[in-house]
């Protein structure tokens, strides 16, 4: 059974996920941008979701982490919750 990690990071708007991206991609931290920005409580913890299967997550998000690229910041994703940034750290099939 295919399983993967990945830590993300919950904002409201397309905008602010996007500009929280080319932050990252210039060099800022992804966990140290989750601590200060995501809505989700696991930002507290860097944005780490630990270790899930497929269909643990939303199907949106479900869909990116397990046909994304490992190590490489994807979005945003749009879900009922709102916009993520989503980097899969491990992915094993």
């Amino acid at each position: 059974m295919a399983r993967a990690s990945a830590r993300h990071i919950l904002v409201a708007s397309k905008e602010a996920c996007e500009s929280l991206k080319s932050k990252i991609e210039a060099g800022e931290d992804f966990a140290a941008c989750a601590r200060d920005n995501s809505l989700c409580p696991s930002g507290r913890d860097g944005g780490n979701l630990g270790e899930f299967g497929p269909g643990q997550m939303v199907k949106e998000f479900d869909q990116a982490v397990f046909s994304g690229e490992v190590g490489k910041v994807i979005g945003p994703i749009q879900t009922q919750f709102g916009y993520h940034l989503i980097e899969v750290t491990q992915r094993s099939e």
